[in-house]
């Protein structure tokens, strides 16, 4: 096989199963890892993918969608995923922080209304369904509002978080694995993240099986930090295996 025929049977590798690895790709075509890495190295120069640790992701992997998109994308899943996620929190009143992002403003719907709840946020979307309820302390932190995810960035969001220290942080990534944590492809949003992530005395990471496996150019917290991760049935058993070894507990909705 040519190195032009490999490369294009890697590209549509690459569509077709949503990430490859090195190793993987130079048994399939028996060629080294350093051919391998070559290859990849052109496809990206070409855009037909991303290079991450181990291997590639297509484009739009770590191509940020708009909040919209994101919020009807496995609407039902990131609906149970919220649903579970309400139920860790403790009975009686709490301080939160909500993060910005289609699954944590679903579970703002969710929040229990038994009991007192104050509650930070930098998302606009967030804030907009929890400030008529009476049980709810709203507290919108300050900042530049992105309009990808309509939600406040910047220093002086992440000066506000430096401030607080809360229960529990309810948190949104774009990508989760062992090797490179919780990543985002934005470097202001990771900074907000990031701050978010440092006031809290427990974090709980929501993100749906899609995202288990991806990794974006920024990290923001690593996995030592996460407390519990909510998900969806869809996730693999030796995923769920590889985070429960790093101290996390999987909560699958």
């Amino acid at each position: 096989m040519y190195a032009e025929e490999r490369q294009q049977a890697i590209a549509e590798q690459v569509v077709r199963q949503g990430r490859v690895s090195v190793t993987g790709l130079a048994e399939t075509y028996e060629v080294t890892t350093e051919t391998v890495r070559r290859d990849l190295s052109t496809l990206e120069r070409a855009g037909l993918l991303r290079r991450v640790h181990g291997g590639a992701v297509p484009l739009r992997a770590v191509t940020e969608s708009g909040l919209s998109e994101r919020d009807e994308s496995n609407a039902d899943v990131k609906e149970r995923i919220a649903r579970a996620a309400a139920g860790l929190l403790p009975p009686v009143q709490a301080t939160l922080a909500l993060d910005a992002g289609s699954t944590v403003g679903r579970l703002a719907a969710h929040l229990p209304r038994d009991r007192r709840l104050t509650v930070f946020t930098h998302a606009l979307p967030v804030a907009s369904r929890l400030v008529a309820q009476s049980h709810v302390e709203l507290h919108l932190l300050p900042g530049r509002v992105r309009a990808t995810t309509v939600a406040a960035v910047g220093t002086e969001t992440v000066a506000a978080l430096q401030g607080l220290r809360v229960d529990l942080a309810f948190v949104g990534t774009n990508g989760i694995t062992v090797g490179h944590g919780l990543s985002t492809p934005d470097v202001e949003e990771a900074g907000t993240k990031r701050a978010l992530v440092g006031c809290a005395r427990q974090v709980v990471v929501l993100a749906d099986a899609d995202k288990v496996g991806q990794e974006h150019v920024v990290r923001f917290a690593e996995l030592g930090v996460v407390d519990t991760l909510v998900t969806d049935d869809r996730v693999a058993d030796s995923d769920v295996s590889s985070f429960e070894a790093v101290g996390i507990e999987v909560v699958v909705a």
